[in-house]
């Protein structure tokens, strides 16, 4: 009997710490589809904000898609989440980004077959200026935009510029999942888990021209930290395998399964935005897309370009002072030239849109 009431009593205090906290309100646009499906639960069950934070979940899609999003709605009634507040499903801007205090815009245009890219950026320049504006009109100055729909760094770029009353470092694009695929790859080779793994740097554009970038990454092997290349010991690989497997590996996942990646891209996602709200390990860098001016690499201000950043208090720094070698600088250079190519097409469209 003891033992039940020393439970019973532990159970009321966490339900107690639960709910002493403030519920914050998290947006989660293209809510009806794939990537939403694998997000929703790890926001609604705290692995995302932590296991203390009450959430009020907004989920927006567009208007056909609200007899999807109702199925959703009703999934996630049925998990009895005790951390949601509240879930709200709409198709209107003005209700899904009232006072928000994260905003994570999965929703997008997809590239339909015959589709050019500037066709494609046309289409999302629009969504993302809305959705901009949307924010600047409605959400909190204070609220956290992470961008994952593609192309991701450009329609970033995009909703910042069409919410100027929001900072622009509050603004942030999905180069997670490619970090983590470059991890991955790494502890593969060496048959090691991905946690052995840190430091890995995705420079520059969620596309295939990005950079995954070892050079700073270090692995630990029999219990000592020691840099990738020194641990692997194949140059060659590191240099043309690695680096192409990275690059292309949305497009290997699309042709096996026929569908884009969902359960990764999701994963990436909650470590993303978690490492904005907790701060990311002493000694540990990770990789998103941000702002690029006054960087210390010589990419051009004015990008959403993908750094290596430190992130403490909800605030990110690009970790600088790292040596790049020549190989390095050819590749970064050669993301940066298609980023600024993507910006100046989408702002030509921004200016008409």
């Amino acid at each position: 009997m003891g033992k039940y009431l020393k439970e019973l009593e532990h159970f009321q205090n966490l339900k107690r710490r639960v709910f002493r906290s403030e519920p914050i309100r998290v947006l989660v646009t293209g809510a009806a589809g794939q990537i939403a499906y694998s997000l929703l639960y790890s926001i609604g069950n705290g692995s995302v904000f932590g296991k203390d934070q009450p959430i009020i979940l907004v989920l927006l899609d567009i208007t056909p898609m609200m007899g999807v999003l109702d199925g959703v709605l009703m999934e996630l009634q049925d998990c009895a989440l005790p951390l949601l507040k509240d879930v709200i499903a709409t198709d209107k801007e003005e209700i899904a980004f009232k006072d928000l205090d994260v905003a994570i815009l999965v929703g997008s245009m997809p590239r339909r077959d015959g589709m050019e890219r500037k066709d494609l950026l046309k289409a999302n320049v629009k969504i993302f200026k809305c959705q901009g504006a949307a924010l600047d009109k409605y959400a909190k100055k204070s609220v956290k935009v992470i961008v994952v729909g593609n192309p991701a760094n450009t329609n970033c770029l995009t909703a910042s510029k069409s919410a100027p009353s929001i900072p622009k470092e509050n603004f942030s694009c999905l180069t997670r999942l490619d970090h983590n695929r470059a991890k991955a790859q790494i502890a593969l080779k060496l048959g090691v888990t991905s946690d052995d793994v840190k430091n890995v740097i995705i420079w520059g554009n969620h596309s295939s021209t990005q950079y995954p970038d070892v050079n700073h990454a270090k692995v630990k092997l029999q219990g000592k930290e020691v840099g990738v290349y020194e641990a692997l010991k194949d140059d060659s690989w590191l240099k043309g395998e690695f680096i192409t497997t990275v690059q292309q590996r949305g497009a290997a996942v699309i042709k096996a399964r026929k569908l884009s990646s969902a359960m990764s891209a999701a994963k990436a996602i909650c470590d993303h935005v978690r490492d904005i709200w907790f701060g990311t390990p002493e000694g540990e860098f990770v990789s998103m897309g941000i702002i690029s001016d006054g960087n210390s690499y010589g990419i051009p201000d004015d990008l959403l370009y993908s750094f290596p950043v430190t992130i403490k208090d909800k605030t990110w720094k690009v970790v600088e002072g790292l040596p790049i070698n020549d190989f390095s600088r050819e590749k970064m250079d050669l993301t940066a030239k298609e980023l600024a190519e993507e910006k100046e097409t989408a702002f030509e469209f921004l200016a008409s849109a």
